[in-house]
């Protein structure tokens, strides 16, 4: 039996990920990626986060993202890779992640914390797994950087896409499509807002509703848009179904080195935060 709280797992992932997530909110990301020729920001997102997986077209980007429209995917892949090759953007996102955490966390990036934190965050990685994991998958095969900061990210980057690919594993099992699981997520409080969804999705406002409609049918969400006590339920079983897919890399990691990365992951994402990396209005059910 493990000796992890059934929760330290997700805890862990919920202080490390936006870590991650900076880079793709910066406007270093943007400039390098426009350096590269990539200017529109959907594309620049699209090719950022796919590039691991090779010159893919939108197929497999609807697959493998999951919650953004296709229609908005096919107007940029494959035609990105005519503008930029998928090394060329890696090599870009790469750069664009070294001057984030340079300016959001400045010193902090060679301080021992940061080197534990690499660390630990990739001791934990050895125990991921590739098989029907696809970015996970992708991302393993990139090879770690040496500085700590980056070395971090990358793990970061392969712990968040690991409890990802499960995750949409999940809700497939609970019947939640791309929308249904946006708008239910939305409601919990803790997910993008609906003005964050639509404009970086590629939904329309109809799209919103009709999802919103049929949750309500299944009995999901109430007349407000407030998930009911069967809506909450299913999104508590969601997240605890991806827990026990997302346990292994805990696990391997131990119990104490799972508090010391959280609690180190947490104070690097508090003095990001603190420096202006998320806008105001990112979450929330406005």
């Amino acid at each position: 039996m493990s000796s992890l709280h059934p929760r330290a797992g997700r805890r862990c992932h919920n202080a490390v990920n936006p870590l991650h997530s900076t880079v793709y909110f910066s406007p270093d990301y943007a400039k390098e990626l426009a350096g590269i020729g990539v200017e529109d920001t959907s594309a620049a997102y699209f090719a950022g986060r796919a590039a691991a997986l090779g010159a893919v077209g939108p197929g497999t980007v609807t697959a493998t993202f999951y919650n953004f429209s296709h229609e908005l995917i096919a107007r940029h892949l494959p035609a990105v890779w005519d503008t930029a090759s998928p090394a060329t953007v890696l090599a870009a996102r790469m750069r664009a992640v070294d001057a984030t955490l340079r300016r959001l966390l400045g010193d902090a990036i060679t301080s021992p914390e940061m080197a534990e934190a690499a660390r630990l965050a990739l001791r934990a990685t050895e125990a991921c797994s590739r098989p029907a994991r696809p970015l996970y998958a992708a991302h393993a095969d990139l090879p770690v950087p040496e500085e700590p900061h980056l070395a971090f990210w990358h793990a970061a980057t392969l712990l968040r896409e690991h409890r990802g690919d499960g995750h949409l594993t999940a809700l497939l099992s609970a019947g939640l499509d791309p929308l249904e699981a946006l708008v239910s997520h939305t409601a919990t409080g803790k997910g993008m807002s609906p003005r964050w969804i639509l404009a970086s999705r590629g939904w329309r406002r109809t799209d919103w509703e009709a999802a919103s409609d049929r949750l309500r049918e299944r009995g999901l969400l109430d007349a407000d848009g407030e998930l009911t006590e069967a809506g909450t339920a299913l999104r508590a079983d969601v997240e605890e179904h991806t827990d026990r897919l997302d346990l292994a890399p805990y696990e391997h990691l131990g119990a104490p080195g799972v508090e010391r990365l959280t609690e180190l992951g947490r104070g690097f994402l508090m003095a990001a935060a603190a420096a202006g990396a998320f806008p105001d209005d990112l979450t929330g059910r406005g």
